[in-house]
């Protein structure tokens, strides 16, 4: 029968469940659900809340009794330290919780949590250290003992949530853990399609019974065939006896009039309606419903970086530049030395490059060729190029022929990290081949790259090493964070990948 079809290859998630079966095999139901009680998501957001105020507050006790003993051989005044650590602990908790961090469905995904732990962590920091000094009660910790906490506090509480959400998902995949009771209506196509895409039982859904449309589903119209009618009927009927908590209609968007009998039939019960996603969202990570004024529209993609986060790298790239500009004074002078001795032309090379949103910038390197191409057709360096020099095939080896970009960095036509510039004929020409190409531009520029320290760097002599090197850049674009711009600056220098390929 359909659902036997649908369970077997979509559902399996269920091979344990008793089932039953309407006579038609037009409705499935899990007869083994147990009932999941409103008081365990109130467990949970208790204990998630509490463990990350008693994280904070032992670390702060720890940070400060082990400094105390080391560097003076006396326990410390632990009133302060409990004082202290409880203030954290709850300036850290209260806005988690205004912000509905500790819901169970957080914690089904790793996803973003580093992100905003990061954030909140800096600005509980901040606002303590501000109260501190206003009161005047600062003095008492040293200043590498709030070093310390700031350092061990943060990895406390990301391992606090790694844990949970291990744990969390773990228990969910198992079976063990299901908060949402669900019940599903839909074509069959549609009912498969959801359950090999999304395995509903690993987001803490329990699938409480499906139910199948299997009538005549070209009508967009207010009339509905007789036997679809007949399965939604019987749908509600189900659904009403079973404690649901939501029910999903899975139906193409396209058939609206379908849609709304489906909606309309659902208001009598009390629980929540939702649309089963199209398969174009599978192409999007951040898709959310959007209301400005009475319009309401579904966002699929919203800025690259927000006006925090783009602060945030624009901060980290003057800092790192202008320390970078500054020490490496001496290795410019000598490397500039070398190219003049090794070769007849500029020291530095200015080629016309797109950087964010397209717009034209003249990006600096130590020539490291004999030529200096920056017209409309550009030939790339290859293996055992004879126009590359001999302290060119060195500068470009170790990539100091790209250290000038920290003016650029400087600047603010670049970024320390991002999708690398290419010159514009060969933008123009990817851009013809690749789909998603120009997105590359919706950030800065980097001097280094996601991409780069996965090995695709150099030639790009197929469209294939393009593509993957596109594809990382994409990647960087939707999952930046800090920590992601740290972690590939520390890549670069001690990665081999980051050092392939290069020629």
């Amino acid at each position: 029968m359909i659902i036997d079809n649908v369970h077997k290859t979509g559902f399996a998630g269920f091979a344990n469940a008793d089932e039953k079966h309407s006579a038609d095999g037009r409705l499935w139901i899990n007869a083994r659900a147990n009932k999941r009680k409103a008081w365990f998501k109130n467990f949970f957001f208790l204990c998630a809340a509490c463990l990350d105020a008693v994280a904070l507050f032992t670390m702060c006790i720890v940070v400060g009794t082990v400094y105390h003993l080391t560097v003076f051989g006396e326990s410390p005044v632990f009133e302060n330290l409990y004082q202290v650590g409880s203030l954290i602990g709850l300036l850290f908790v209260l806005p988690n919780i205004a912000r509905y961090e500790y819901q169970f469905t957080n914690y089904l995904t790793s996803r973003g949590h580093t992100k905003r732990l990061f954030q909140l962590w800096n600005l509980v920091f901040l606002s303590t250290a501000a109260l501190g000094f206003l009161t005047k009660t600062s003095t008492g910790f040293s200043r590498l003992t709030i070093v310390l906490f700031y350092i061990f506090g943060f990895l406390t509480v990301l391992l606090v949530r790694s844990t949970i959400v291990h744990i969390v998902r773990s228990s969910s995949k198992k079976g063990n853990i299901s908060v949402r009771r669900a019940f599903l209506v839909g074509t069959p196509n549609e009912l498969k399609s959801f359950g090999e895409r999304y395995q509903p039982w690993n987001l803490g859904l329990e699938i409480t019974g499906m139910a199948t449309l299997s009538g005549k589903m070209n009508t967009t119209g207010s009339q509905i065939d007789i036997e679809i009618e007949r399965d939604i009927e019987r749908a509600v009927s189900t659904a009403r006896t079973l404690d649901i908590d939501d029910v999903f209609i899975l139906v193409p968007w396209s058939k609206d009039g379908l849609i709304n009998h489906c909606v309309q039939a659902f208001l009598n019960l009390p629980l929540a309606v939702h649309l089963g996603p199209e398969r174009i969202f599978d192409n999007f990570n951040d898709i959310r419903i959007s209301k400005i004024g009475p319009i309401a529209s579904l966002n699929l993609v919203r800025r690259p970086l927000s006006a925090i986060e783009q602060l945030q790298k624009r901060l980290l790239d003057i800092a790192l530049s202008t320390i970078g500009l500054i020490i490496l004074i001496p290795l410019f002078g000598i490397i500039a030395l070398m190219i003049k001795l090794d070769s007849k032309g500029p020291v530095l090379f200015r080629q016309k490059r797109f950087g964010f949103n397209q717009q034209q910038f003249a990006i600096y390197k130590f020539r490291s060729m004999t030529t200096a191409d920056n017209g409309k057709t550009i030939i790339q360096a290859s293996r055992e190029d004879t126009r590359v020099t001999r302290i060119g095939w060195w500068l470009r080896r170790l990539s100091f022929d790209e250290l000038p970009q920290l003016w650029n960095v400087f600047l603010g036509q670049m970024s320390l990290v991002g999708p690398r510039p290419h010159a514009l004929a060969h933008d123009k020409e990817f851009e013809q081949k690749i789909s998603l190409y120009a997105r590359r531009h919706n950030v800065k520029p980097g001097i280094t790259g996601w991409a780069q320290v996965n090995g695709f760097r150099g030639e790009t002599e197929t469209d294939i090493k393009m593509q993957g090197r596109v594809t990382h850049d994409l990647y960087y674009i939707d999952n930046w964070s800090i920590w992601m711009d740290l972690k590939i600056l520390i890549l670069t220098v001690i990665s081999r990948k980051a050092r392939s390929n290069s020629y």
